[in-house]
């Protein structure tokens, strides 16, 4: 009797439905757990047939039941839906065995069943995801991957194979060398190695085999995904072929080299016609052909930069290059690398440029023993200010007459940056100062 009692108990407090059936199907028994799973009461499903919980379209399954638990076979568990008392369809797991008389006789059969929407809902959500991730995945233009922390590959996209043409598998782990350019594979895998190593996002740019036997450069980036505790559990990496915006980066470079060389060509002329027209004054010649020298070391920084900024740094280099070594070493520039627009930069070198003819022929730059600072900076209130200050030379005073020399330094900057311009012709030594904002510095167009 405890025996039993315990039995049912279990029965009753059960969070699955366990149910008791004939061998026709008829129900015997019905606990409080088949009664919060499908809505019908104890007393509305005893003497019932099971069949009011299966869907019309399922009925064959309760055949088959019933055929195997009169074979004396136990039903293993099994995923399908039953029916709610609302009509409502439920997934359901059911495992159903065969109930025994004293005698050994099979009289019915024994049914488990256990809801699991739940776990069903759970699952479709992850197959729509993964789908929907597969999508995305294969249908971007990009090739992707993903790699674990290791920075081993274990999965790559649709294109990557479409473009590449290799087995699926083939290039999973290291093997990717495969079907990499034999010139970059080295200093590749060298980058790739330090970048996973260190664990910060790798970029590179280098040539892929596709399945056509070219090769296409491709822009590489990678990125670690972290997980709760900070680690690196995945590389997430794609690769975007750029073949044709590098090619067209070409073209425009070779066809800026020439629009200089063509540049310089006229320069040379007007420095021809210049030579003829100068009435036979050399100084005037000298000047001319020296501001000549100064806007094509502009241009040919502009080349350099692809016709885009010009570093603050590489155009004081580039100014004070006339200056010849031993009279540069007597010039000190200090100031970060900052974007000027090509406007802006023409501007400043030219008036560089003639500050530093100044001081080489007046100034402190005409003894050994002076000295010229420049520096620049962008301050803090958004304003980008050069300084050039000369010591150590011959004493200096204003001159009674200001020549086209002034205007490239004062006047020019002054109305073409919005810029504030200090000239001051101190005894000590010159001193120019220019303050614009940096917005101006940065954009200002032709």
């Amino acid at each position: 009797m405890l025996a039993e009692a315990h039995l049912s108990a279990i029965i009753q407090s059960s969070d699955d439905a366990i149910i008791s059936k004939d061998l026709s199907g008829t129900i015997l028994s019905w606990n409080p757990a088949a009664t919060r799973i499908f809505g019908f009461s104890e007393a509305e499903m005893i003497g019932h047939s099971v069949r009011r919980l299966i869907p019309a379209e399922r009925q064959a399954e309760e055949d088959d039941i019933l055929a195997r638990i009169a074979r004396g076979e136990r039903v293993k568990s099994f995923d399908t839906m039953r029916q709610r008392k609302d009509g409502v369809q439920i997934a359901v797991s059911i495992t159903v065995s065969p109930v025994y008389d004293k005698a050994g006789r099979i009289v019915g059969a024994s049914k488990i069943a256990r809801d699991i929407t739940s776990r069903e809902e759970g699952q479709r959500a992850l197959r729509e995801s993964e789908a929907r991730f597969r999508m995305l995945a294969d249908n971007i233009s990009q090739l992707t991957w993903v790699a674990d922390r290791t920075g081993a590959i274990g999965w790559y996209n649709k294109r990557w194979y479409d473009y590449t043409g290799v087995p699926h598998g083939s290039t999973d782990g290291w093997g990717w060398d495969r079907v990499h350019h034999p010139d970059h594979l080295e200093r590749v895998r060298e980058h790739f190695a330090e970048s996973i190593a260190a664990g910060r996002e790798w970029e590179d740019t280098f040539p892929l085999l596709g399945r056509d036997g070219t090769y296409r450069w491709f822009l590489s980036r990678a990125k670690p995904i972290r997980g709760e505790d900070g680690g690196i559990v995945y590389w997430f990496g794609t690769n975007t072929d750029v073949t044709e915006m590098l090619e067209k980066e070409e073209q425009i470079r070779v066809l800026l080299m020439e629009v200089n060389h063509r540049s310089k060509n006229l320069l040379s002329v007007v420095q021809a016609l210049a030579r003829r027209s100068g009435g036979g004054d050399p100084e005037f010649l000298r000047r001319f052909e020296n501001r000549l020298a100064s806007l094509s070391a502009n241009q040919d920084l502009l080349v350099r930069r692809g016709w885009s900024t010009i570093m603050m740094d590489e155009l004081a280099d580039a100014q004070l290059a006339i200056l010849g070594r031993d009279s540069r070493e007597q010039v000190l520039t200090q100031g970060l690398s900052l974007a000027l627009s090509p406007r802006s930069a023409e501007i400043i070198g030219m008036a560089l440029h003639e500050l530093a003819t100044n001081a080489l022929k007046y100034g402190a730059l005409s003894v050994p023993t002076g000295r010229v600072s420049l520096s620049w900076e962008e301050t803090p209130d958004g304003h980008f200010q050069i300084d050039w200050r000369e010591s150590g030379g011959p004493a200096v005073r204003d001159p009674k007459q200001h020549g086209f020399g002034t205007t490239l330094i004062r006047h020019i900057p002054a109305r073409s940056l919005h810029a504030d311009v200090t000239l001051d012709y101190a005894p000590a030594g010159l001193r120019w100062q220019l303050r614009c904002t940096s917005a101006t510095a940065r954009t200002l167009s032709s």
